[in-house]
């Protein structure tokens, strides 16, 4: 590495370091202590619990302030630079504006990775244990929760034995609506179970009004059925377990996610939202790249030097970015624009426009 890549990697990583600190304090200040401080007052949760929830929190703010954090450091630094004539005297010197970037693209690069792996193993996680913390401890919700689209995997050995899917599950009367139970062998599908509900009745699920379809004949042609009024269904789990099984879009990695899509599509539900989510995964984390090439370019520009300028600036462009991934992300998931559009097209926008400003900077 050149001394003068060191030098300005120098000037990056303080400043990366800062944005992480005053983004994730104001993503605190705004939202999340007014929650904290709900649950301690509405419910009596104690210090030890909302600290608990307080750590949950901090990977999922954490992740978003990276892209800030790239799009402030890289346009404070090459502004400081550009204020003290440095940029100048390195490119009299023969240094291209595009060999003045490599370093800064590289960190951003090196982070948007990072962020994804950081938003795929760390985020699911901690989101799971922040909303069972509340809704179980803080709020003491001691009954299942309603939910809609159940999805109950039985699985050995790594592989898919049985997968249960109900519509929706009704708390009430510990009933799940429209049951389709898929059994696996050799990871072939054998046998399918439909029922119009089923009831959680002496310590287990009970069936009602539904048909079996037998695959495991040895003629491919030939489809045992059989129709049956009750049906005990080989499911070893109550409602609870089966609804803290349960996990949201954003407590899902990307593998349950592509799971879920999967499952849902056979049913003929629409995926949208959930597509949306699993493109996002990584269109987000990689806006770190976007920003940079953004913020570098715009750094050298004429009084550019001062903190509080570039902080302005860059809250600026954080706010039109984010209000497009908003539209864009509500459009993907009615399904007016394909979800994949949806998620990466405000890095499209951002790329084309960091493309020219790096190119007009360059000139």
């Amino acid at each position: 590495m050149r001394i003068l890549d060191k030098y300005i990697l120098r000037e990056l990583l303080g400043t990366f370091i800062f944005g992480i600190a005053v983004f994730s304090s104001l993503f605190i200040g705004t939202g999340t202590l007014f929650r904290l401080a709900r649950y301690m007052t509405k419910y009596g949760a104690s210090m030890f619990m909302v600290t608990k929830l307080f750590v949950y929190s901090l990977p999922g703010i954490v992740v978003l302030t990276f892209p800030m954090s790239m799009l402030l450091a890289s346009l404070l630094s090459f502004g400081r630079l550009s204020g003290s004539s440095e940029i100048t005297a390195m490119r009299s010197g023969g240094i291209s504006f595009y060999r003045l970037t490599l370093p800064v693209f590289c960190v951003a690069f090196g982070v948007s990775i990072f962020a994804v792996a950081f938003n795929e193993l760390v985020v699911p996680q901690a989101n799971l244990a922040y909303d069972n913390l509340v809704y179980y401890e803080i709020e003491k919700n001691t009954e299942p929760k309603l939910q809609e689209h159940i999805i109950i995997k039985d699985i050995e050995q790594g592989n898919v034995q049985r997968l249960t899917y109900a519509r929706r599950y009704d708390a009430a009367t510990n009933s799940m609506i429209g049951l389709m139970v898929q059994e696996f062998g050799n990871g072939e599908l054998v046998r399918v179970e439909n029922a119009e509900s089923a009831n959680w009745h002496e310590n287990k699920w009970v069936m009602h009004n539904g048909t079996i379809h037998d695959f495991s004949s040895e003629r491919p042609t030939e489809i045992n059925a059989v129709q049956f009024k009750e049906q005990v269904l080989s499911l070893n789990k109550d409602p609870k377990a089966i609804t803290l099984g349960q996990k949201k879009m954003k407590e899902m990695s990307i593998p349950e996610l592509k799971q879920e899509i999967s499952i849902l599509h056979n049913q003929y539900v629409s995926t949208s939202d959930y597509e949306v989510e699993l493109h996002q995964r990584i269109s987000i984390p990689m806006a770190s790249l976007v920003f940079a090439m953004i913020g570098a370019p715009l750094g050298v520009q004429p009084h550019r030097s001062s903190s509080s300028i570039g902080l302005g600036i860059s809250i600026i462009i954080i706010f039109i970015y984010y209000a497009i991934m908003t539209l864009m992300a509500s459009l993907g998931q009615v399904g007016t624009i394909p979800a994949i559009l949806a998620a990466w097209l405000p890095n499209i926008i951002g790329i084309l426009v960091g493309f020219y400003l790096v190119h007009k900077a360059s000139r």
